[in-house]
């Protein structure tokens, strides 16, 4: 038989004190919101609204004069909500973060002051050595919207300006195909005994999704391309139905640009640039009175044809086919797209604070830390460091080993 364990009575338990995580004391922020004035940039990065939950929570925001007015916000909107308006730009420049909807200019970059905190979209063709040089020197913590992730792996603000662009292409081509502009004077969706226009999307991510969604809502006949046969199954997947699909077969493609009305170009870059898959060839076999959408015009546009143009000056003719290829098309509907990114910087300033300031948030946000490129004069950014060639130290090293 077993014997019974013996208990000592002199044995005791004794709790060892729980270590805790400390939080850092919840930080006030000194928020700037410059007026843009470059990039045909008419966007506002925080609506008044958003702007008005910043200050219920205690945060200062200053706002240059008519920072909002090309998207219909206007300096009253933001006095109302407890916003400073200011007239003079290097009074922005005080504030601590400076939030932008447009790339930072070489102007801005003298205003700026020591350790601020930037977050802004970039755009490496016009980002010059020298700028990097003073960024670095004033030891500012730069962050890209375009390059921040959320919780889920997605870019947010990327796709927010995706799903517009996609359906602006689509109403910018049905726009162009009626007479008032000099088109052919075809209703898009056609009417019942007259066939619809005939579309060909190059390219079946959320640009093209979205171009598909808007082109056949409208009642379009609706042709995708794409080299991904994943990305061409998740399009017809998320909208529901079968329609036309091919992977990107020159003579195929070639075949049904010849019939098409409209044609928009939807590729994602490679390597940062825009593989052209559309010949001059190709182009000039196309009906007369036909459109181009180049919507990959930012990363140098997939039609051989393309060149950028702007929102004042949007369209140009050649081979008698009338191309559309204005960068940035989100800048063309600010408001919706004005609405769209302070949707996701609002949230993101207020955890901020909470964390008690950016370094802290770095630290327990890898999404957020994806889309920094300087921090305190280091190159975080492998691309930047590659083309000026600066140092490229890992950020995460350097979160491990506070500056």
């Amino acid at each position: 038989m077993a014997s019974k364990p013996h208990i000592s009575p002199s044995f005791s338990y004794i709790p060892l004190e729980e270590t805790l995580e400390i939080i850092p004391k919840r930080k006030q922020l000194f928020i700037g919101i410059p007026k843009e004035t470059s990039f045909q940039e008419n966007r506002v990065p925080l609506t008044p609204e958003s702007v008005s939950v910043l200050v219920q929570n205690g945060h200062e925001v200053v706002v240059e004069h008519n920072a909002g007015e090309h998207s219909f916000y206007f300096d009253t909107d933001f006095s109302e909500v407890g916003a400073r308006i200011v007239y003079d730009k290097a009074e922005v420049y005080k504030a601590h973060m400076i939030i932008k909807s447009a790339p930072i200019s070489e102007e801005e970059t003298e205003l700026l002051q020591p350790n601020h905190v930037v977050i802004s979209p970039i755009h490496l063709p016009f980002l010059k050595a020298s700028m990097v040089e003073t960024l670095m020197k004033k030891k500012i913590i730069g962050i890209t919207f375009d390059s921040i992730k959320d919780d889920s792996g997605i870019y947010p603000i990327v796709r927010s300006m995706s799903e517009i662009a996609g359906s602006s292409a689509i109403l910018t081509a049905a726009k162009y195909l009626g007479n008032a502009h000099n088109g052919k004077g075809i209703l898009l969706g056609g009417i019942s005994g007259v066939p619809p226009a005939k579309v060909v999307i190059i390219g079946a991510g959320v640009v093209g999704e979205y171009a598909s969604r808007t082109a056949l809502g409208l009642g379009a006949s609706v042709k995708v391309f794409d080299n991904s046969i994943y990305r061409l199954m998740r399009l017809q997947n998320n909208i529901g139905r079968r329609l036309f699909t091919s992977v990107l077969d020159p003579r195929e493609l070639s075949n049904e640009l010849r019939s098409a009305d409209v044609a928009v170009g939807a590729l994602k870059p490679v390597n940062g640039i825009t593989p052209v898959v559309v010949t001059e060839e190709m182009v000039s076999n196309m009906k007369s009175g036909s459109i181009i959408v180049d919507v990959s015009i930012d990363r140098g546009g997939c039609f051989e044809t393309s060149r950028p143009t702007s929102h004042e000056h949007p369209i140009f003719k050649k081979y008698d086919v009338l191309h559309y290829c204005v960068p940035n098309i989100a800048s063309g509907v600010s408001r919706t797209a004005s609405r769209a990114i302070s949707n996701v910087l609002m949230p993101i300033v207020l955890e901020c604070a909470d964390m008690g300031g950016v370094e802290h948030l770095l630290q327990t946000k890898p999404g957020i830390r994806n889309g920094v490129y300087l921090y305190k004069g280091c190159v975080t950014n492998a691309p930047i460091a590659r083309r000026f060639e600066k140092k490229y130290t890992d950020l995460d090293l350097l979160m491990a080993n506070p500056i």
